[in-house]
């Protein structure tokens, strides 16, 4: 499926189980959470919106995750954790081939917007450099895949990437 496709029917979202930074496991958040959109008014970014059923999910389509913890701070039902417990996404990025640089094309405006620099580019001989990925120093937040401009950098699971 095309990347505009993809986008088309994962309405932006592109993250497997879109939840706010920090959230419990799902059983749990849909038992916790009111929908009583705090999370997502607190969001300075805007990357939390109403999703299905009226619970927040979020959305990469414009700009990632700033690690703030004002969503959590705005959550009252005890659905966002926060720092102290662990993590704040279950996903980490993944770079599809789709990727500029698989067509010869230089960009690194993912590796520009990841300031946990987990993307990197390295020099090859009689080439374009491609993106490495360290999943260990990715933490999820999306900032690639905002920028990314043909859609190429998609989520997957932990379990996924390692």
């Amino acid at each position: 499926m095309d990347a505009s496709k993809r986008r088309f029917f994962s309405a932006g979202l592109s993250v497997p189980g879109a939840r706010p930074p920090w959230a419990v496991a799902e059983s749990l958040f849909s038992e916790r959470c009111d929908r009583c959109d705090a999370c997502i008014r607190a969001c300075g970014p805007g990357i939390l919106k109403a999703g299905s059923g009226g619970f927040p999910v979020i959305d990469f389509s414009t700009t990632g995750c700033t690690l703030c913890g004002d969503c959590v701070q705005a959550c009252t039902r005890g659905a966002l954790l926060g720092d102290d417990a662990g993590e704040p996404f279950i996903w980490r990025a993944h770079i599809d081939p789709a990727c500029l640089t698989q067509r010869g094309v230089e960009c690194r405006l993912c590796a520009e917007r990841c300031e946990a620099d987990a993307i990197r580019f390295r020099p090859r001989l009689g080439g374009i450099a491609r993106p490495e990925l360290d999943t260990d120093r990715c933490n999820g937040c999306g900032q690639c895949i905002a920028t990314c401009p043909v859609d190429a950098i998609t989520t997957q699971s932990k379990k996924e990437a390692a």
